[in-house]
């Protein structure tokens, strides 16, 4: 299948998408004791309308920027580009793809399907659709949550090893210039 890569962890990338990773540390990011609290239902940080203007600029992905028993969220809106490599993305499938150390959880648009592969632990490579029938122009949310494990005795630390879109075309007629 004839596919291209765009590399959200480059400034390339991002110019592309037109979109500025964010992060920001804890479960829930400026709440007390990082918003760990018993029996919290989830994070807001997850949903697509969350503002996240006060959070910082994220330049670099792999940069580890905690440690112990922590937690962090990264942060992108992108809006899907007209073409890719000089080829239209229009209708194509279009999936993120990412390695959280150690445990992550992708979240597009505010939703998590819980499907194979959206959440994982331990450096284990995920990969969700984003959109099977991509519209250029259209905007998506992604978030990431981070977690450093395993829980009851956590080393090393949180960091997005790549996060990428990965355009895929099923014909010709929707890849004019090849493979």
């Amino acid at each position: 299948m004839p596919r291209a890569t765009v590399y959200l962890g480059d400034p390339a990338g991002q110019a592309l998408v037109k979109g500025t990773w964010k992060y920001a540390r804890g479960y829930v990011p400026g709440q007390p004791n990082e918003g760990l609290v018993e029996q919290t239902e989830g994070s807001p940080a997850r949903l697509a309308d969350y503002d996240d203007s006060g959070w910082e600029v994220c330049h670099d992905l792999a940069e580890r920027m905690s440690h112990g028993f922590s937690f962090m969220w990264y942060r992108i809106k992108i809006t899907l580009p007209d073409e890719v490599d000089g080829n239209p993305v229009a209708g194509v499938r279009v999936q993120f793809e990412t390695c959280i150390d150690d445990y992550g959880e992708i979240w597009i648009n505010g939703e998590c399907n819980r499907d194979r592969g959206v959440i994982q632990g331990f450096n284990v490579p995920q990969r969700v659709l984003l959109s099977d029938s991509a519209v250029p122009g259209s905007q998506h949310t992604i978030a990431l949550l981070a977690a450093n494990g395993p829980l009851a005795a956590p080393g090393g630390t949180v960091f997005c090893r790549y996060a990428n879109l990965g355009f895929e075309w099923t014909g010709s007629k929707s890849r004019p210039n090849g493979p």
